[in-house]
C-alpha cells in the first residue's frame, strides 16, 4: 500500500472525511513521525509497532570493485520493530492452518468409507 492508497481507504472507512482532510491528517501523522525521528527520538504505536533510531559505528570497509579498504563512517540507521499483535496479525495471513488433507502427519492409507445399503 503505498500513501495515496492509504488517503483513499482512510477516506473510504470514515463517510464524512474528505479526501482532502484524510490527506491532511496522513500527513500530519507521518510529518510527526519524521520529526520526532530527526531529533533522535523513539516512536511507539501500541499494536502496531516502534520506530527508532539504531548508531552504527565508524568502521573499515572495501571497496567491491578494487579491494581498497576505506574508513566507512558512523551513521544512524531506521529500525522498525513490529508490535505484537502487528506479528500476531501478519502471522495468521501468512500461515493459514492445514486443511486436513495437508498434514503430512495425517494417516495416508484411509480406509474409504462404505455406503451401508451397499451391505
Amino acid at each position: 500500500m503505498n500513501r495515496s492508497q492509504l488517503i483513499t481507504n482512510l477516506a473510504n472507512q470514515f463517510r464524512n472525511l474528505t479526501s482532502e482532510d484524510a490527506e491532511v491528517s496522513v500527513t500530519l501523522i507521518l510529518d510527526a513521525i519524521k520529526n520526532a525521528m530527526a531529533n533522535g527520538g523513539r516512536v511507539e504505536i501500541r499494536g502496531f509497532g516502534s520506530f527508532s533510531l539504531n548508531h552504527k559505528n565508524p568502521r573499515m570497509g572495501r571497496n567491491p570493485k578494487t579491494g581498497e579498504r576505506i574508513m566507512v563512517p558512523a551513521k544512524s540507521v531506521f529500525f522498525f520493530k513490529p508490535g505484537i499483535e502487528m506479528k500476531k496479525r501478519v502471522d495468521a495471513c501468512l500461515q493459514p492452518p492445514l486443511a486436513a488433507t495437508d498434514n503430512p502427519w495425517s494417516n495416508q492409507y484411509q480406509i474409504p468409507a462404505r455406503n451401508p445399503a451397499q451391505l
